[in-house]
């Protein structure tokens, strides 16, 4: 099970460079910046659609919400 979590923090990681580089990427288009921007703050915000405290709803948002605009983004 700690290889596991270990494998997913190293994607973790390579993910977040890779947006990180993409929003600072002159050649990245706007509306793309713009989600990346909204994908960021949503995931560092304290408010939720569903707060987190409800069990197994509370972090179903997050996990849709989080990749399904990463996914538009790019």
């Amino acid at each position: 099970m700690f290889t596991r979590w270990k494998e997913a923090v190293k994607e973790l990681r390579k993910k977040i460079f890779v947006i990180y580089y993409a929003f600072r990427d002159p050649r990245t288009p706007l509306l793309t910046r713009i989600f990346l921007f909204f994908v960021v703050a949503y995931t560092f915000s304290p408010v939720d659609l569903i707060p987190d405290f409800i069990p197994l709803l509370g972090y179903l948002d997050d996990l849709i919400i989080i990749p399904l605009g990463l996914f538009v983004s790019f």
